[in-house]
C-alpha cells in the first residue's frame, strides 16, 4: 500500500498532479480545493494517498492532510458513492463542511457535490451521522494556526459564530462559509463577526 507520496510537483492537470518520486511521475486524482491549496510547480509536495484497484486500472487518489484521506473513506464506504463521487463530494465541501452539512442534515450543500443528488445526500447523511463528529469540525476551528494566541482567539471566536448562526436558523455549512470570510482582528466580539456574517450571506 501507497501511505504517502513525497517529491516534486511536476504538473497540474484538469483533475489530477503528477508528482516526481526519485525520477517516477506518479498520477494523483485530487480534489479542486486541495489542488487549490498545492505550492507552485517545482516546490516539494507532500500528499496522502489512497490506491483505488480495479481489473483494468489503478488510481491513485490524493490528499494534503490524513484527515482529508479519513473522510474520503468514510465518503466511499457508503453504497452509491465511489472515489470519484467521493472526490466530487470534497471538491465542493471541505471535509469540515461535509461534517456541518451531514450533522444539520443539509442536504441541499451535500447536493452541490457534481453527481450527487437528493437520494444519494439523504443515504450519505444517514450513513455517516454517527461517523463524523460536529466536535472535530469545532475543534480545528479552534486550534487552527493555534501556535499564535491571537490565531487560537480567532478560531474560538469563529467557532461561536458559527453555533450561533446555526442556533438562528441557517444552514451549518452556510453558516461555516460565511464566517470564515470574515476578517476577524484581534478582540473582536463575536457580535461583530455574525454582523459582518450575515452581511455577507445576504449576497
Amino acid at each position: 500500500m501507497i501511505s504517502y507520496l513525497k517529491g516534486t510537483l511536476e504538473a497540474l492537470e484538469e483533475d489530477k498532479v503528477v508528482i516526481d518520486v526519485g525520477g517516477i511521475g506518479y498520477g494523483v486524482f485530487m480534489s479542486g480545493q486541495a489542488m487549490g491549496l498545492l505550492p507552485s510547480i517545482g516546490k516539494e509536495v507532500k500528499i496522502h494517498t489512497y490506491l483505488n484497484i480495479k481489473e483494468d486500472a489503478m488510481q491513485l487518489y490524493g490528499f494534503l492532510t490524513k484527515d482529508d484521506l479519513e473522510v474520503f473513506k468514510l465518503l466511499i464506504g457508503v453504497n452509491g458513492i465511489g472515489p470519484k463521487g467521493g472526490l466530487g463530494v470534497l471538491s465542493a465541501l471541505s471535509p469540515d463542511e461535509l461534517r456541518f452539512a451531514v450533522m444539520s442534515n443539509d442536504v441541499k450543500a451535500i447536493c452541490q457535490a457534481p453527481g450527487i443528488g437528493k437520494k444519494t445526500a439523504e443515504k450519505l447523511i444517514l450513513e455517516l451521522r454517527d461517523k463524523l463528529r460536529l466536535e472535530d469540525a469545532l475543534e480545528h476551528l479552534a486550534s487552527e494556526n493555534e501556535v499564535q494566541g491571537a490565531a487560537a482567539y480567532q478560531g474560538e471566536v469563529q467557532s461561536n459564530a458559527v453555533q450561533a448562526l446555526a442556533a438562528l436558523g441557517y444552514g451549518s455549512t452556510e453558516a461555516l462559509k460565511a464566517v470564515r470570510q470574515v476578517d476577524i482582528t484581534e478582540n473582536m466580539e463575536v457580535e461583530e463577526v455574525l454582523k459582518q456574517a450575515l452581511k455577507l450571506m445576504m449576497f
